[in-house]
């Protein structure tokens, strides 16, 4: 079998925030803003976008407005169907860039245009241009936590929920991958599908800190839990897997399965989406390096962390320049072709199963 060719690079070291303390909010307090947010949604005919990562109130918010909680996926899909003037984008900075790219009429806000993410910071669109100009023969895929100019450099733009199926795609078309930026996510891809790939050396703060020897000990702690782990984490954890999936698939595996515990290795924002689907299952998370010891993340995003019920409602309040998405128009156009691609495909396999079914 073919294995994952890993690349050696100088990548920008990525200084990791801590997490912003925001001030607790009494059940008073949270309402006043909830009202005011919900008022100015009507009055910007704005709807709001929130990512299964975020602090639970927004994605309370978001599903109370008619918008959406979803995945990276979904959430592209969702904003680029809404009549709004205005997208309301919680989450990181890739995701607002990618409803601007699918919405270049509509204003794009977020609450914080410096939550970014550090597989995005550490594939600088010029150093991975000039590595795809090393490897013509291949065909560029790109994860979605990329910048837009990296999208627009690509052939495809996949998501963690869409991956397998266009690599696999690919791979029976006989086309050889470049693959970028998450190392631990393409390095599963490729285990499942046997493509050829050359990986970037990328990593996510958060999945990469789970550790597998912590979590065996925890395992053997809670004989009867399903472990349940994003991609994106490392190989040794990933093998300790009873479900291994985007966002949406170990969300739905929480739902469906009858197991009463889970050990879930991934951001904690997710537990949230859980609970409100099964509150009678216990979740805990799995183990990072912060325990005895420190973490950078210590399994909660601190760009996600940037979003708040107090910096959404200034956002709406006052949407001024450092709150909207601005792209490149060339870039844009060139970015929206890989996105479209990845959707395009997406609705054919979703109507081939219903045909299937």
């Amino acid at each position: 079998m073919t294995t994952p060719t890993p690349i050696k690079l100088d990548l920008p070291r990525i200084a990791v925030p801590k997490a912003p303390q925001w001030p607790e909010l009494g059940d008073a307090e949270k309402e006043q803003l909830r009202t005011r947010i919900k008022r100015l949604l009507k009055e910007r005919n704005a709807v709001l976008v929130a990512h299964y990562y975020v602090d639970g109130d927004l994605q309370a918010l978001a599903e109370e407005t008619g918008g959406c909680v979803a995945d990276s996926l979904e959430m592209a899909r969702f904003g680029a169907e809404q009549d709004a003037d205005t997208l309301v984008v919680c989450g990181v900075r890739f995701m607002g860039e990618t409803s601007k790219i699918l919405n270049p009429e509509k204003r794009v806000l977020m609450p914080d245009l410096n939550a970014t993410c550090s597989l995005d910071e550490e594939c600088p669109a010029d150093l991975f241009s000039a590595f795809c100009d090393q490897h013509p023969d291949r065909t560029v895929v790109v994860y979605a936590n990329t910048s837009a100019t990296v999208k627009a450099r690509s052939d495809w733009v996949v998501t963690s929920s869409i991956a397998l199926p266009i690599v696999r795609h690919l791979h029976e078309k006989g086309e050889k991958i470049l693959w970028a930026p998450d190392k631990h996510l393409g390095s599963y891809v490729q285990k499942q599908t046997g493509a050829d790939i050359l990986l970037w050396p990328g990593a996510c703060v958060v999945h990469e800190e789970f550790k597998s020897f912590a979590l065996e000990r925890l395992r053997r702690l809670h004989p009867d839990a399903a472990v349940l782990v994003h991609p994106e984490s490392p190989d040794e954890v990933v093998k300790q897997a009873d479900v291994v999936g985007s966002t949406t698939a170990l969300i739905k595996a929480v739902a469906e399965m009858d197991n009463r515990t889970f050990i879930v290795a991934t951001d904690e924002g997710i537990f949230w989406k859980m609970h409100q689907l099964a509150p009678d299952k216990q979740l805990i998370p799995a183990p990072t390096a912060g325990a005895g010891a420190t973490c950078e993340s210590c399994a909660h995003c601190p760009w996600m962390a940037r979003n708040a019920l107090q910096n959404l409602a200034e956002t709406l309040e006052n949407p001024a320049a450092h709150h909207e998405i601005h792209i490149d128009p060339a870039i844009g156009r060139r970015a929206v072709k890989p996105i479209q691609r990845m959707l395009d495909f997406a609705r054919k396999q979703e109507t081939a199963k219903a045909i299937d079914a």
